[in-house]
């Protein structure tokens, strides 16, 4: 009977993968609504290429994660957990273009304050299958670019959210669980937050003037809670202690992390523009002295300095700086990088946290290192009256309204969607399959 469920299953996940290619045959483009573009006259070239560039970037960041967390894990899940970050490249770059980007940045659908719209979620069907997606400029959405091109460097930061969550609850997920939930908290999770934060008439970024340059609370704060969410769901394998697979990896991964970063952060400035060479700097020296600040606090507190630790330091000040990327000085950075390195690693070491099985502690670096992040560009931003430093006390109190908002948000929907899922998807491992590993029992594969 469990055989026969497994394989309906794999049959329903494969009848909505090949749905898109047979739709996509049939499907016929509109002509663009021209009011909303601009002209090719008005693209600028300079943006084009860096943004060319900057979505490569991103891109390989998401096989930089699978490198990073595939060295952290025992032998026998290396295989699989490398899979289930590069696997999001697949699923999420094909939901992405069918409705995700509609969800994401179209039209909003939301609540009327004063006369004006708000929106929580995207009109589904404005951009279905890149319908609308011109090569022209849009007017509100990179107005210097060729719209497809926002939309594909939009999707590479939708590719690495879900693939994040991975390490909080790898050696015990199954895989066909795990592609069910990359797609329904796309959906859910993500691109409300995206719509909110980044669409011109976002809730949370219209409304409440949140800033978030590059994803600490789209991309960072909600992997983090869901990681939290999947970690407690879940529950703890059966021996959680294990010895990293490859150490080496994770430094190759690391460095792949830092090097696509640049994409990531100063790529949000959408053009070839003294913001990017700004975000580019801070996104650098935050890292550095994030990796240089966790080391020096792990030999103090008595614990040796590792190369494991080095680069869980640096990823966090990639973290931390990625919702001020654009909006701080170069000398604030170094604090953005201290202050976050050691808040994230006491959160690392705590005990409460130490009882919930976060595999590779997710929560405490994405999650802790996103919410300081948002909780210090509220203070130190330097766009006028936007940051408690200069003045903006509405705002601050704005930012730290929606960042509990978010925090709810994200657990609780994350937390719904593992429940729901596994009524349909078992989404643990038979603990034999856990005892021999999930690259053997999930995937038919091993390093030997």
């Amino acid at each position: 009977m469990e055989k026969n469920g497994m394989k309906f299953k794999w049959k329903v996940a494969f009848l909505i993968t090949i749905a898109a290619p047979v739709l996509g045959l049939f499907w016929t483009q509109s002509q663009p609504v021209l009011e909303n573009f601009g002209t090719e006259e008005q693209l600028v070239y300079a943006d084009i290429a860096w943004l060319l560039t900057a979505s490569c970037l991103v891109l390989l960041m998401t096989p930089g994660l699978s490198l990073f967390y595939g060295g952290m894990v025992g032998k026998k899940n290396l295989i699989s957990t490398m899979l289930q970050s590069f696997i999001s490249l697949g699923v999420v770059t094909m939901l992405w273009v069918v409705v995700g980007f509609s969800l994401a940045f179209g039209d909003p659908i939301g609540i009327e304050i004063d006369g004006k719209t708000y929106g929580i979620i995207g009109n589904p069907f404005q951009y279905l299958f890149f319908d609308q997606v011109s090569t022209l400029p849009h007017k509100a959405l990179g107005s210097t670019l060729p719209f497809i091109l926002f939309a594909l460097f939009q999707m590479k930061f939708a590719v690495i959210t879900p693939a994040i969550i991975t390490g909080s609850f790898a050696e015990r997920v199954r895989f066909i669980g795990y592609l069910f939930f990359i797609g329904i908290f796309c959906v859910f999770v993500y691109a409300p937050l995206c719509h909110m934060v980044w669409h011109p008439q976002g809730l949370i970024g219209s409304y409440f003037g949140v800033l978030d340059f590059a994803g600490g609370t789209v991309v960072h704060i909600s992997a983090g809670l869901a990681s939290l969410a999947g970690a407690l769901f879940l529950g703890k394998r059966k021996k959680p202690n294990h010895e990293p697979s490859n150490i080496t990896y994770v430094i190759l991964g690391t460095g792949m992390l830092w090097f696509g970063w640049f994409g990531f952060n100063a790529g949000s400035s959408l053009a070839a523009n003294g913001t990017a060479a700004l975000a580019f700097a801070t996104t650098t020296i935050c890292s550095a002295t994030a990796m240089m600040t966790w080391v020096l606090f792990d030999r103090i507190q008595g614990r040796k300095i590792s190369a494991l630790q080095a680069c869980i330091g640096a990823v966090v000040g990639l973290v931390v700086i990625t919702p001020a990327a654009g909006f701080i000085t170069v000398p604030q950075s170094f604090f953005f990088g201290a202050i976050g390195a050691i808040v994230s690693n006491m959160a690392m070491h705590a005990k409460f946290l130490k009882k919930i099985d976060d595999t590779l502690d997710v929560f405490a670096c994405h999650g802790i290192g996103g919410i300081m992040g948002m909780i210090l560009t509220a203070i130190f931003a330097g766009k006028e009256g936007s940051s408690l430093m200069n003045g903006g006390w509405s705002v601050f109190g704005s930012h730290m309204l929606v960042l509990v908002g978010v925090i709810v948000f994200s657990f609780s929907m994350s937390y719904a969607i593992f429940f729901v899922l596994n009524k349909f998807v078992t989404l643990r491992v038979r603990e034999e399959y856990e005892e021999i590993g999930l690259d053997l029992s999930q995937h038919g594969e091993s390093l030997s």
